[in-house]
């Protein structure tokens, strides 16, 4: 049985007791009881910075009822980050650490009202490392997104981020179960086998999704003829079994998925030379169950900065935009790192494929024989009690790690250590060392920059990669965020005050690259209102995403993956290549790249978003496919300018299964019209259509000669 404990907290500098909440984070109940003002607001992330230094302790009087026979046990499922745990001053354990649970035996060293402690020590900051940068955690497992990003404050969190409480238990207590499910190379029979532990004799139960048994078993391991293959979205069902292990007086239940995931070369891609063989582009394309597989996808990164207080119906909200908006795949960046249990769970539910980082982001990590040995605890874990999942797709080392900032290569320890326990304990799954790697690309990630060539349009349409793993276009938050962070007096005209800068619309990836208003500048002019901004910048942003993933999309199957940078962001950014707002609201780029990612559309190549009057507007006519059978469909292509609307041309078309059919191309001198935008419609009748709206900027009035007399 579970007994949820009472906690209470203390900042040890200071002596005084808090009401702490478990799970969550020691520093936001310090901040409820001190009364700190609110973290989104302004610059006020900033009343956490003198606490970075501090020791913490949880401390509870155990309160719980235990039958004749059974073991009292405290269990943890995750305490952030180097921690001692105590009973009655005695020290039972000490771990560095965050993933790793811990389950001891309190039962022979029990008083009548026995205390429990959990010391926290001060957030691990490595010696001569520049102070208050990400280089602090380059020696720890510590996931680096809390020492601040382009779009996170610095902000240090600890605590007991996972559930922890007391469990009283007897013999027939079983284990929390872990299920290994595979498939013959035929994919024509499953296996499973099951790791737990009891001291009494088990049954165990395989059911089909209408509640069907078809493999009972006592022993650890079952067999199921022609079994239904789990499916990522878009091609097929995520079909999931349960399971129930059981004996007369306890009983546990999970879910596993059947399914193949292998990494193939990607279409296009040759080997540099017969011999001697060297370097050459990795493979990339995901082929599940024998069919390959476009992933369409997003950056996940921590959804709150306090992510102790993230639970189960957060991860729904978050998971179930992203199935609506057609993916079917998402990169959890190494900086943030691993999610709880529950966000997996919903992962195999929707199909969603999981790219896997391990905590390492844009450091150098030099593999001292101290951070290595915590690695391989961290890391062993991890792999264990992930790999049971059928949305795990593959392992990740880590973001960036071989770019010149970072300064790793294969032959880093690190990476190394992490690749030989993914063998050793998950060998069917890829690994990968970092993203971006040779033929997979970071970038671009504005809509405009001289520095990267132009618009994002034609950045992608002259490139050439395997896989676009991170890629963004910015824009300002809605005016109902903004209104939340930034002092009314500071909205409009903005400028950069604390508030601004704090949530990163100046200094955080260049001067002002996330709010980019010289951009919009050059596009419409000077701003007359912070409604303006808004509304233009969504605009911008909404265009550059939905051009940039159907250009990658028209590229398969030589590009096998497309994920925006980023998805969700954890606190509200006034400025961020986000799709969806903090907490979750989406923006109106996610509308577009969800239109974009459908299974089949109707697509327009256009080179450019500002158009002028007499201008040929050109656009090549698509139709793309990922469904895994042939397509076919007719395709009334027209133009809006103004209150005139000329139909161009019709199309129609047959796509092969998973396969893309480029068409006609549109051509038509723009006439003059008393607008400032122009909508390119692609009108089917099945469901496909699509539609694009750009600039356009009338020809400026003649200026009449006036007639001068001679005097």
């Amino acid at each position: 049985m579970i007994f949820k404990q009472t906690w209470k907290g203390k900042n040890c500098s200071e002596g005084i007791y808090f009401p702490a909440s478990v799970p969550g984070n020691i520093q936001a109940d310090y901040a409820r009881a001190h009364g700190f003002a609110d973290l989104q607001f302004a610059d006020n992330y900033k009343q956490f910075l003198p606490l970075e230094d501090d020791h913490w302790e949880y401390e509870t009087t155990l309160a719980f009822t235990k039958s004749e026979g059974e073991r009292v046990f405290f269990v943890s499922h995750g305490i952030d980050y180097k921690y001692d745990i105590l009973l009655d001053g005695a020290l039972l354990y000490s771990y560095e650490g965050i993933y790793r649970p811990v389950e001891l035996d309190l039962t022979d060293k029990l008083k009548s009202e026995s205390l429990l402690s959990v010391h926290i020590y001060p957030h691990p900051k490595r010696a001569g490392a520049p102070v208050g940068t990400r280089d602090e955690a380059d020696a720890s497992c510590k996931p680096p997104v809390c020492y601040g990003w382009d779009w996170n404050p610095r902000l240090l969190i600890s605590g007991m981020w996972q559930d922890a409480y007391i469990e009283t238990r007897d013999d027939s207590y079983i284990s929390v179960p872990k299920a290994l499910a595979t498939l013959n190379d035929e994919m024509t029979e499953g296996s499973v086998k099951f790791d737990f532990d009891c001291a009494k004799a088990c049954e165990i139960s395989l059911y089909d999704a209408d509640g069907n048994c078809v493999s009972r078993t006592n022993g650890r391991e079952m067999t199921v003829p022609s079994p239904n293959l789990w499916w990522c979205n878009g091609q097929g069902e995520a079909y999931l079994y349960r399971y129930e292990i059981k004996n007369a007086h306890f009983s546990r239940e999970g879910h596993i998925g059947f399914k193949r995931l292998r990494f193939l070369r990607n279409e296009g891609e040759t080997d540099p030379r017969e011999f001697p063989k060297s370097r050459y582009t990795p493979a990339f394309t995901i082929e599940l169950n024998g069919r390959k597989i476009l992933g369409k996808g997003s950056n996940w990164v921590n959804p709150e900065v306090f992510w102790g207080e993230i639970d189960e119906a957060r991860y729904n909200e978050l998971l179930t935009l992203a199935r609506d908006a057609n993916m079917n795949i998402l990169r959890l960046w190494g900086g943030a790192s691993v999610c709880k249990d529950s966000f997996y769970d919903l992962c195999d539910k929707y199909g969603i494929l999981v790219w896997q980082e391990f905590m390492l982001a844009c450091n150098n990590y030099l593999g001292t024989p101290e951070y290595l040995a915590t690695l391989e605890s961290e890391a062993s874990y991890i792999i264990k009690n992930l790999r049971s999942h059928p949305s795990l797709a593959f392992w990740c080392g880590g973001n960036e790690l071989f770019n010149s900032w970072s300064g790793m290569d294969d032959q880093s320890l690190p990476l190394r250590l992490l690749n030989k326990l993914c063998y050793e304990l998950d060998p069917t799954r890829p690994f990968i060392p970092t993203s971006p790697i040779m033929g997979v690309a970071h970038g671009c990630y504005l809509f405009y920059s001289h520095m990267q060539g132009g618009e994002v349009f034609a950045e992608f349409q002259n490139a050439n990669n395997t896989a676009y793993t991170e890629f963004g276009v910015p824009s300002v938050a809605s005016l109902e965020s903004l209104k939340r962070i930034i002092p009314e007096d500071e909205l409009f005209p903005i400028e950069r005050t604390p508030a601004w800068v704090a949530h990163h619309a100046f200094d955080a990836w260049g001067a002002q690259n996330w709010l980019c208003l010289d951009v919009l500048r050059s596009y419409f002019g000077e701003p007359k209102s912070i409604e303006d901004i808004v509304e233009n910048s969504s605009w911008l942003q909404s265009e550059g995403y939905k051009g940039a993933f159907e250009e990658m999309r028209r590229q398969w199957p030589h590009c096998s993956m497309m994920l925006n940078w980023c998805y969700n962001e954890p606190w509200i950014t006034a400025a961020n290549n986000s799709i969806i707002e903090y907490p979750a609201k989406p923006k109106k780029a996610y509308f577009a790249i969800k239109d974009a990612m459908r299974e089949t559309i109707f697509s327009a190549r256009i080179k450019k978003f500002s158009w002028r009057e007499g201008e040929m507007l050109e656009a090549e006519i698509w139709l793309l496919n990922d469904r895994p059978e042939v397509v076919k469909g007719k395709v009334k292509i027209s133009l809006c300018l103004g209150d005139s609307v000329t139909e161009l041309l019709e199309w129609s078309a047959e796509a092969a299964a998973n396969r893309n059919t480029a068409g006609p191309t549109v051509r038509f001198i723009l006439p003059h019209a008393d607008t400032d935008r122009l909508t390119l419609l692609l009108e089917a009748d099945d469901g496909r259509s699509s539609s694009y709206c750009f600039h356009y900027r009338p020809a400026p009035a003649p200026i009449k000669k006036v007639k001068m007399l001679n005097m």
